[in-house]
Protein backbone atom coordinates (compact mmCIF):
# COMPACT_ATOMS: atom_id res chain seq x y z
CA UNK A 1 0.00 0.00 0.00
CA UNK A 2 2.72 2.63 -0.90
CA UNK A 3 0.18 4.77 -2.67
CA UNK A 4 -2.74 4.73 -1.00
CA UNK A 5 -3.58 7.93 -1.72
CA UNK A 6 -3.33 8.21 -5.05
CA UNK A 7 -5.29 4.44 -5.23
CA UNK A 8 -8.09 6.36 -3.91
CA UNK A 9 -7.86 9.40 -5.70
CA UNK A 10 -7.24 7.62 -8.87
CA UNK A 11 -10.27 4.62 -8.29
CA UNK A 12 -12.16 6.58 -5.06
CA UNK A 13 -15.47 6.52 -6.30
CA UNK A 14 -15.36 2.48 -7.53
CA UNK A 15 -12.90 1.63 -3.83
CA UNK A 16 -16.20 3.13 -2.45
CA UNK A 17 -18.97 1.42 -4.84
CA UNK A 18 -17.02 -1.63 -3.92
CA UNK A 19 -16.75 -1.66 -0.23
CA UNK A 20 -19.92 -0.41 0.61
CA UNK A 21 -21.53 -3.01 -1.65
CA UNK A 22 -19.45 -5.85 -0.39
CA UNK A 23 -20.65 -4.89 3.22
CA UNK A 24 -24.34 -4.33 3.29
CA UNK A 25 -23.93 -7.66 1.66
CA UNK A 26 -23.12 -8.45 5.28
CA UNK A 27 -18.99 -9.32 5.03
CA UNK A 28 -17.03 -8.23 7.84
CA UNK A 29 -15.55 -5.60 5.76
CA UNK A 30 -15.52 -1.65 7.15
CA UNK A 31 -16.92 1.07 4.90
CA UNK A 32 -17.29 3.74 6.80
CA UNK A 33 -13.89 4.69 7.28
CA UNK A 34 -13.74 4.30 3.08
CA UNK A 35 -15.89 6.64 3.39
CA UNK A 36 -14.38 9.00 5.79
CA UNK A 37 -10.68 9.00 3.35
CA UNK A 38 -12.40 9.87 0.38
CA UNK A 39 -14.08 12.95 2.15
CA UNK A 40 -10.40 14.05 3.36
CA UNK A 41 -9.56 13.97 -0.10
CA UNK A 42 -12.20 15.77 -2.14
CA UNK A 43 -10.99 18.50 0.07
CA UNK A 44 -7.33 18.73 -1.17
CA UNK A 45 -7.32 15.78 -4.05
CA UNK A 46 -9.37 15.63 -7.38
CA UNK A 47 -12.11 13.17 -5.63
CA UNK A 48 -15.59 14.37 -6.07
CA UNK A 49 -17.72 13.77 -2.67
CA UNK A 50 -20.45 14.20 -4.99
CA UNK A 51 -19.86 11.14 -6.79
CA UNK A 52 -18.49 9.28 -3.85
CA UNK A 53 -21.93 9.95 -2.26
CA UNK A 54 -24.16 8.84 -5.15
CA UNK A 55 -22.03 5.72 -5.04
CA UNK A 56 -22.18 5.30 -1.99
CA UNK A 57 -26.00 5.32 -1.99
CA UNK A 58 -26.41 3.86 -5.13
CA UNK A 59 -24.42 0.33 -3.70
CA UNK A 60 -26.38 0.63 -0.29
CA UNK A 61 -29.74 0.91 -3.02
CA UNK A 62 -28.80 -1.91 -4.57
CA UNK A 63 -28.11 -4.08 -1.34
CA UNK A 64 -31.11 -3.10 0.04
CA UNK A 65 -33.69 -3.94 -2.65
CA UNK A 66 -32.01 -7.25 -3.34
CA UNK A 67 -32.48 -8.25 0.66
CA UNK A 68 -35.82 -6.95 0.39
CA UNK A 69 -37.18 -8.61 -2.43
CA UNK A 70 -35.86 -12.05 -0.56
CA UNK A 71 -37.63 -10.91 2.47
CA UNK A 72 -41.01 -10.20 0.51
CA UNK A 73 -40.44 -14.13 -1.13
CA UNK A 74 -38.55 -15.86 1.20
CA UNK A 75 -40.07 -14.31 4.63
CA UNK A 76 -38.38 -16.03 7.91
CA UNK A 77 -36.30 -18.38 5.82
CA UNK A 78 -34.09 -15.33 5.05
CA UNK A 79 -33.85 -13.40 8.56
CA UNK A 80 -32.74 -17.08 9.98
CA UNK A 81 -29.78 -17.00 6.68
CA UNK A 82 -28.69 -14.54 7.62
CA UNK A 83 -28.28 -14.87 11.34
CA UNK A 84 -26.75 -18.16 10.97
CA UNK A 85 -23.95 -16.82 8.91
CA UNK A 86 -23.61 -13.64 10.76
CA UNK A 87 -20.25 -13.09 13.00
CA UNK A 88 -22.77 -12.04 15.89
CA UNK A 89 -24.64 -14.46 18.39
CA UNK A 90 -27.33 -16.10 17.11
CA UNK A 91 -30.07 -13.60 19.12
CA UNK A 92 -29.39 -10.93 17.02
CA UNK A 93 -31.99 -11.22 14.53
CA UNK A 94 -34.52 -11.89 17.35
CA UNK A 95 -33.42 -8.41 19.02
CA UNK A 96 -33.33 -6.41 16.27
CA UNK A 97 -36.76 -7.50 15.30
CA UNK A 98 -38.33 -6.11 18.19
CA UNK A 99 -36.62 -2.88 17.57
CA UNK A 100 -38.01 -2.69 13.93
CA UNK A 101 -41.84 -3.38 15.29
CA UNK A 102 -40.53 -0.27 18.33
CA UNK A 103 -39.84 1.69 15.18
CA UNK A 104 -41.14 0.45 11.63
CA UNK A 105 -40.05 0.75 8.44
CA UNK A 106 -38.66 4.52 9.86
CA UNK A 107 -35.86 2.37 11.94
CA UNK A 108 -34.42 2.25 8.24
CA UNK A 109 -33.66 5.63 8.54
CA UNK A 110 -31.12 4.94 11.43
CA UNK A 111 -30.21 1.26 10.44
CA UNK A 112 -27.07 1.82 8.80
CA UNK A 113 -25.33 3.39 12.08
CA UNK A 114 -25.98 0.23 14.21
CA UNK A 115 -24.13 -2.64 13.39
CA UNK A 116 -26.05 -6.10 13.27
CA UNK A 117 -29.80 -3.87 12.99
CA UNK A 118 -28.69 -2.82 8.89
CA UNK A 119 -28.30 -6.75 8.05
CA UNK A 120 -31.68 -7.94 9.07
CA UNK A 121 -33.81 -4.39 8.44
CA UNK A 122 -34.22 -4.53 5.25
CA UNK A 123 -35.43 -8.64 4.67
CA UNK A 124 -37.49 -7.46 7.64
CA UNK A 125 -39.02 -5.00 5.45
CA UNK A 126 -39.96 -7.19 2.96
CA UNK A 127 -41.06 -10.00 5.17
CA UNK A 128 -43.22 -8.18 6.91
CA UNK A 129 -45.38 -6.70 3.90
CA UNK A 130 -43.90 -3.01 3.80
CA UNK A 131 -44.86 -1.12 0.43
CA UNK A 132 -41.71 -0.96 -2.24
CA UNK A 133 -42.34 2.78 -2.63
CA UNK A 134 -42.33 3.77 1.29
CA UNK A 135 -39.79 1.21 1.59
CA UNK A 136 -37.47 2.68 -0.80
CA UNK A 137 -38.67 6.88 0.06
CA UNK A 138 -36.80 5.19 3.62
CA UNK A 139 -33.87 3.05 2.57
CA UNK A 140 -32.72 6.18 0.00
CA UNK A 141 -32.62 8.66 2.57
CA UNK A 142 -31.42 6.33 5.34
CA UNK A 143 -28.32 5.72 2.86
CA UNK A 144 -27.69 9.07 2.38
CA UNK A 145 -27.72 10.11 5.71
CA UNK A 146 -25.28 7.39 6.39
CA UNK A 147 -22.72 8.10 3.77
CA UNK A 148 -23.41 11.43 4.21
CA UNK A 149 -22.05 11.55 7.45
CA UNK A 150 -19.32 9.88 6.85
CA UNK A 151 -17.95 11.88 4.50
CA UNK A 152 -18.48 14.76 6.14
CA UNK A 153 -15.96 13.83 9.26
CA UNK A 154 -14.01 13.53 6.47
CA UNK A 155 -13.98 16.88 5.38
CA UNK A 156 -14.00 18.20 9.16
CA UNK A 157 -10.91 16.18 9.91
CA UNK A 158 -8.90 16.27 6.66
CA UNK A 159 -5.79 17.30 8.03
CA UNK A 160 -5.80 14.57 10.72
CA UNK A 161 -7.04 11.98 7.76
CA UNK A 162 -4.09 13.24 5.42
CA UNK A 163 -1.36 12.39 8.02
CA UNK A 164 -2.64 9.05 8.82
CA UNK A 165 -2.57 8.19 5.17
CA UNK A 166 0.45 9.37 4.67
CA UNK A 167 2.64 7.40 7.93
CA UNK A 168 0.64 4.63 6.03
CA UNK A 169 2.03 5.14 2.87
CA UNK A 170 5.60 5.53 4.57
CA UNK A 171 5.53 1.98 5.78
CA UNK A 172 4.49 0.32 1.90
CA UNK A 173 3.32 -3.11 2.12
CA UNK A 174 3.59 -3.43 6.43
CA UNK A 175 0.59 -1.06 6.07
CA UNK A 176 -1.38 -3.60 4.44
CA UNK A 177 -0.37 -6.59 7.24
CA UNK A 178 -1.31 -4.07 9.37
CA UNK A 179 -4.86 -3.77 7.94
CA UNK A 180 -5.47 -7.69 7.54
CA UNK A 181 -4.19 -8.23 10.56
CA UNK A 182 -6.78 -6.10 12.32
CA UNK A 183 -9.58 -7.27 10.19
CA UNK A 184 -8.74 -10.95 11.24
CA UNK A 185 -8.97 -10.10 15.03
CA UNK A 186 -12.17 -7.99 14.39
CA UNK A 187 -13.32 -11.63 13.00
CA UNK A 188 -11.69 -13.52 15.58
CA UNK A 189 -13.41 -11.71 18.06
CA UNK A 190 -16.70 -11.55 17.12
CA UNK A 191 -16.18 -15.51 16.62
CA UNK A 192 -15.09 -15.51 20.31
CA UNK A 193 -18.20 -13.63 21.66
CA UNK A 194 -20.69 -16.43 19.06
CA UNK A 195 -19.43 -19.22 20.72
CA UNK A 196 -19.21 -17.70 24.23
CA UNK A 197 -23.15 -16.70 23.62
CA UNK A 198 -23.82 -20.51 22.75
CA UNK A 199 -21.86 -21.66 25.72
CA UNK A 200 -24.27 -19.83 28.35
CA UNK A 201 -27.25 -21.01 26.61
CA UNK A 202 -25.75 -24.76 26.46
CA UNK A 203 -28.87 -27.08 28.21
CA UNK A 204 -30.24 -30.10 27.48
CA UNK A 205 -33.13 -29.76 25.06
CA UNK A 206 -36.67 -31.31 24.81
CA UNK A 207 -37.78 -33.05 21.30
CA UNK A 208 -40.45 -32.27 19.47
CA UNK A 209 -41.66 -35.78 20.36
CA UNK A 210 -41.23 -36.06 23.81
CA UNK A 211 -43.30 -32.89 23.32
CA UNK A 212 -46.27 -34.37 22.40
CA UNK A 213 -46.17 -37.66 24.13
CA UNK A 214 -46.12 -35.11 27.45
CA UNK A 215 -49.48 -33.67 25.89
CA UNK A 216 -50.61 -37.31 24.96
CA UNK A 217 -50.27 -38.47 28.32
CA UNK A 218 -52.05 -35.84 30.19
CA UNK A 219 -49.21 -33.86 31.64
CA UNK A 220 -50.26 -30.67 30.32
CA UNK A 221 -47.39 -28.55 29.45
CA UNK A 222 -46.85 -24.85 29.61
CA UNK A 223 -45.65 -24.29 26.03
CA UNK A 224 -44.18 -21.07 26.03
CA UNK A 225 -43.60 -18.80 22.77
CA UNK A 226 -40.33 -16.96 23.02
CA UNK A 227 -40.38 -15.30 19.71
CA UNK A 228 -40.39 -11.56 19.01
CA UNK A 229 -43.68 -9.90 18.21
CA UNK A 230 -42.57 -9.55 14.32
CA UNK A 231 -41.80 -13.20 14.19
CA UNK A 232 -45.21 -14.02 15.66
CA UNK A 233 -46.74 -11.57 13.06
CA UNK A 234 -44.99 -13.79 10.22
CA UNK A 235 -45.91 -17.17 11.59
CA UNK A 236 -48.28 -18.60 13.38
CA UNK A 237 -47.89 -19.87 17.64
CA UNK A 238 -47.73 -23.68 18.44
CA UNK A 239 -51.90 -24.13 19.65
CA UNK A 240 -52.52 -23.00 23.17
CA UNK A 241 -48.64 -21.24 23.50
CA UNK A 242 -48.61 -18.37 25.81
CA UNK A 243 -46.24 -15.60 24.30
CA UNK A 244 -43.69 -14.67 27.28
CA UNK A 245 -43.43 -10.80 26.69
CA UNK A 246 -47.33 -10.98 27.11
CA UNK A 247 -46.97 -9.75 30.26
CA UNK A 248 -43.94 -9.45 33.30
CA UNK A 249 -41.85 -12.94 33.50
CA UNK A 250 -41.71 -12.31 37.10
CA UNK A 251 -45.89 -12.27 36.92
CA UNK A 252 -46.22 -15.08 34.66
CA UNK A 253 -43.50 -17.16 37.03
CA UNK A 254 -45.64 -16.64 40.15
CA UNK A 255 -48.52 -17.79 39.13
CA UNK A 256 -47.29 -21.35 37.75
CA UNK A 257 -46.74 -24.56 39.80
CA UNK A 258 -42.93 -25.18 39.65
CA UNK A 259 -43.37 -28.41 39.09
CA UNK A 260 -44.78 -28.21 36.00
CA UNK A 261 -43.48 -29.00 32.23
CA UNK A 262 -42.45 -25.52 30.84
CA UNK A 263 -41.62 -25.98 27.61
CA UNK A 264 -40.29 -22.77 25.43
CA UNK A 265 -39.96 -22.33 21.53
CA UNK A 266 -38.50 -19.74 19.13
CA UNK A 267 -38.04 -19.39 15.43
CA UNK A 268 -33.70 -18.43 15.65
CA UNK A 269 -31.03 -20.24 15.10
CA UNK A 270 -29.93 -22.92 17.52
CA UNK A 271 -32.90 -22.28 20.29
CA UNK A 272 -31.29 -19.60 21.45
CA UNK A 273 -33.75 -17.28 22.72
CA UNK A 274 -36.10 -20.16 23.71
CA UNK A 275 -32.89 -21.55 26.07
CA UNK A 276 -32.22 -18.13 27.69
CA UNK A 277 -36.19 -17.95 28.67
CA UNK A 278 -35.86 -21.63 29.78
CA UNK A 279 -32.68 -20.62 31.79
CA UNK A 280 -34.66 -18.09 33.68
CA UNK A 281 -37.14 -20.18 34.19
CA UNK A 282 -34.39 -22.78 36.11
CA UNK A 283 -33.26 -20.08 38.00
CA UNK A 284 -36.45 -19.43 39.02
CA UNK A 285 -37.14 -23.12 40.51
CA UNK A 286 -38.89 -24.47 37.06
CA UNK A 287 -36.31 -27.32 37.05
CA UNK A 288 -38.58 -29.11 34.64
CA UNK A 289 -38.28 -26.35 32.31
CA UNK A 290 -36.70 -26.89 28.65
CA UNK A 291 -36.53 -25.23 25.05
CA UNK A 292 -37.22 -26.85 22.45
CA UNK A 293 -35.41 -28.59 20.05
CA UNK A 294 -35.68 -27.18 16.30
CA UNK A 295 -38.05 -24.36 17.80
CA UNK A 296 -41.58 -23.60 15.88
CA UNK A 297 -39.75 -25.52 12.55
CA UNK A 298 -39.28 -28.78 14.16
CA UNK A 299 -43.12 -28.50 15.40
CA UNK A 300 -44.26 -27.10 11.76
CA UNK A 301 -42.57 -30.64 10.50
CA UNK A 302 -44.48 -32.87 12.72
CA UNK A 303 -48.10 -30.85 13.02
CA UNK A 304 -49.12 -28.25 10.81
CA UNK A 305 -50.18 -24.69 12.58
CA UNK A 306 -53.63 -24.17 13.01
CA UNK A 307 -54.23 -20.75 10.96
CA UNK A 308 -57.19 -19.51 12.85
CA UNK A 309 -55.25 -19.88 16.42
CA UNK A 310 -54.63 -16.82 18.26
CA UNK A 311 -51.65 -17.12 20.90
CA UNK A 312 -52.33 -16.58 24.73
CA UNK A 313 -51.85 -14.22 26.84
CA UNK A 314 -51.69 -13.43 30.68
Amino acid sequence: MPHLAELIQLYGVLIVFAIVLVEQFGLPIPAYPILIVAGALSVDADVSWQLVWLAAIGACLICDVFWFRAGRFYGKRILRLLCKISLSPDSCVNQTEDRFRRFGVRSLLVSKFIPGFNTVAAPLSGAIGTRSRQFLLYSVTGAALWSGTGILLGVWFHNSVDGVLDTLSTFGSTALVVVAGLLALFVAFKYAERRRHRSRTAMERIEVGELLALIDSGHDPLIIDARSLSAQQMEAAIPGALVFKACKPEHLMASLDRDRHIVVYCSCPNDVTAAEVARQFVSNGFHRARPLKGGLDAWNGRQPADPEFDPATC
